[in-house]
């Protein structure tokens, strides 16, 4: 500006001096004409924006988080600054995180935030996005429902007797009798114990509530061996633990294998017409009116759960408890968007989906718009 000042129009010094004194924030899409203008609401201080924006609109839906600067003219306002990237819904939890966190910083001051505290603060406004930009790139974890990662574990045991193996790991097996672990049961000609599988079993589950009981682990008997299958590290150690405390001397840890989920598709790789049949099959039972009926019911039943389940993004609390102050109530309502856009991704037409209006309705929370 002090180079060229004579060569600029009013406009360009108008944005030139807003690109130095406007601050970046987080922007919410409220509604979107793609290819044209959206209208955008600042989620840190409030207020709503109409933004001309071409290209950057033509994929944008409500609910997507900018990390932008607007630049503001008489009539028009226009993104002057933009991240690459479009934030989805559930990241909005730590964008209202961050809200909560400068409102503390100013709450001695009696007053509401505003644009100055954003340029005050802008380092650690900027290295929130960073880190949710961190976050978009890390691959996702997968867990358990006991939410540990996922790591997959073969345990081998070396054993004397597959009868006495089989005595003292069946209480595992809550819920199912000897008779009827010993139907599937392989038998030698002379009436021995020769080969068994069967799963390590809990009562109900801590984080699905409609569950009678979660199946932990599977176990293979057979003359010799003993080979546990889990897919955890805290998983495994508890079933070695349970394993020797219940054989003793009668057993003999060989070996503990670990793989990821990636190494056990490469070394257990499916056969082709075999993936296809259970496809096919799966594909028959959902085009069955009353087996889809029965599964939908199933699944919104283990869903609707979901309100009374302690939710780590909320601080620890239930959604039923988080809607109770208006950023718990927000930050709810990202997560079921966000869920909601999860769910359009199954494009099959037999897919069953849950009905999250359904968990809209049981929170009081207003409807999504289409």
């Amino acid at each position: 500006m002090l180079e060229k000042s004579k060569q600029l129009t009013a406009m360009q010094r108008m944005f030139l001096e807003q690109a130095t004194t406007q601050p970046l924030s987080f922007y919410e899409v409220v509604w979107n004409e793609p290819g044209e203008r959206m209208r955008v609401w600042e989620v840190l201080i409030g207020g709503e924006t109409e933004v001309i924006e071409r290209s950057g609109s033509r994929h944008l839906r409500p609910g997507d988080l900018l990390f932008a600067q607007i630049w503001h003219q008489p009539e028009l306002a226009v993104f002057g600054s933009s991240a690459p990237i479009c934030i989805p819904p559930s990241h909005k939890i730590e964008v209202i995180k961050l809200r909560k966190k400068l409102k503390r910083r100013i709450g001695k001051q009696n007053r509401y935030l505003a644009p100055h505290d954003l340029l005050r603060y802008a380092d650690l406004i900027r290295a929130t996005y960073l880190d949710i930009w961190d976050r978009l790139l890390a691959p996702p974890v997968l867990c358990n429902t006991d939410g540990d990662p996922l790591l997959f574990h073969t345990l081998t045991f070396r054993i004397e007797s597959a009868a006495a193996a089989f005595d003292a790991l069946a209480p595992l097996a809550v819920g199912h009798s000897r008779e009827e672990l010993l139907d599937d049961a392989e038998l030698s000609d002379d009436g021995n114990l020769r080969k068994l599988d069967i799963d390590w079993i809990k009562e109900g589950n801590r984080k699905f509530k409609t569950w009678d009981n979660t199946i932990l682990g599977h176990i293979k008997i057979s003359e010799g061996r003993v080979i546990a299958e889990v897919n955890s590290e805290n998983r495994a150690k508890r079933m070695r633990k349970e394993i020797e405390k219940r054989l003793g001397t009668m057993a003999t840890h060989e070996s503990t294998l670990a793989q990821t989920l990636e190494q056990m598709r490469k070394n257990t790789p499916r056969d082709a017409e075999e993936a296809e049949l259970h496809e096919a099959k799966m594909e028959a039972l959902l085009a069955d009116p009353e087996a889809r009926k029965f599964l939908q019911a199933t699944m919104q039943k283990q869903v609707e759960t979901w309100v009374h389940q302690k939710i780590p993004a909320l601080g620890g609390r239930t959604p039923l408890e988080a809607v109770r102050d208006p950023d718990g109530k927000e930050m709810v309502e990202a997560l079921l968007l966000d869920w909601e856009r999860r769910d359009e991704r199954d494009v099959s037409p037999n897919q069953i989906r849950p009905d999250i209006s359904a968990l809209r309705r049981r929170l009081n929370l207003a409807p999504q718009a289409s």
